[in-house]
């Protein structure tokens, strides 16, 4: 089997890498440079050529404060790009997996976590050009393993713990919200999830929407705290704060947990608490400063 890799250079790509080399099936990696993802004739071309049987779709616009003055942009990757994705794959009889975001939530004002059954609500942006791309991905007809995720972080690129890790080395004092949560998912324990789904043949009969984070809850001054003691940098005086003193253009959702339940009864894939793999990941952080 020729699993194809897009966004490769990621957070969630790069883990892909590493779940690549214990397969037994063909991994290909692109990013930006190697293969235009919103160019449909691309697509078809390098999946002709390939004989690609999978799409992992690891490629997104993320940069959700930005988003806000270029949706057309973050529609492009978003939407149109998954859309091309989605009917190259329906053309073959071929399989998707996508990856979207619990950001498709946020007008709702929940205190439970999210099913895949909760109505789509996004506040923002980056949110309304995720949620197109997943009817993109409905409307074109191709079998999909549809992935909604958040709050991820991991040893590469920029991401919450990366940059907590840096500011908590560098200041005595810092504010982080306490009225936004969620989950804090690791990029890896994703990967391996995904990975795990294709090597074992998981797919087949299963396509549809599932939610995917760690287990647990907790708010970003949670999460904030929890990385400073597990990287030792306590001199750090870290305190709660309304996300009203620290505006920004977009409205991010106050409780957006995701409920996992239909993953692990179809899957059987054990998902990890976030402090476990919060902690490995810093771990490799440091192994990779050394």
């Amino acid at each position: 089997m020729t699993i194809l890799v897009t966004g490769a250079n990621g957070q969630l790509g790069n883990h892909m890498r590493l779940c690549s080399a214990r397969s037994r099936h063909r991994y290909l990696f692109t990013d930006v440079d190697d293969l235009d993802i919103t160019d449909p004739d691309a697509i078809k071309g390098f999946v002709a050529q390939h004989r690609v049987d999978v799409i992992v779709n690891c490629a997104a616009y993320t940069d959700v404060n930005r988003a806000e003055g270029e949706e057309a942009v973050a529609d492009k990757v978003n939407n149109l790009a998954v859309g091309y994705l989605a009917q190259a794959m329906a053309a073959s009889a071929s399989l998707l997996v996508h990856v979207s975001t619990d950001y498709v939530f946020g007008g709702n004002l929940n205190n439970t976590p999210c099913t895949e059954l909760e109505k789509e609500n996004p506040t923002g942006a980056y949110g309304r050009t995720k949620l197109r791309g997943e009817r993109a991905i409905a409307a074109s007809g191709c079998r999909c393993i549809l992935l909604r995720t958040g709050w991820l972080y991991s040893e590469y690129g920029n991401n919450f713990c990366k940059t907590m890790l840096g500011l908590t080395a560098t200041r005595r004092s810092l504010n982080v919200v306490f009225d936004q949560v969620g989950t804090p998912t690791y990029a890896g324990d994703l990967a391996q999830a995904i990975a795990t789904i294709l090597e074992n043949g998981l797919a087949e009969g299963n396509e549809g929407l599932y939610h995917y984070s760690n287990e647990g809850v907790c708010s970003w001054y949670d999460f904030a705290k929890v990385i400073a003691r597990m990287s030792g940098q306590m001199e750090c005086d870290i305190q709660p704060c309304h996300s009203s003193e620290y505006p920004t253009p977009v409205v991010r959702p106050s409780y957006s947990v995701l409920d996992k339940t239909k993953f692990k009864q179809t899957f059987g894939i054990r998902i990890p608490y976030w402090t476990e793999s919060l902690e490995r990941c810093i771990q490799n952080i440091k192994k990779s400063e050394k």
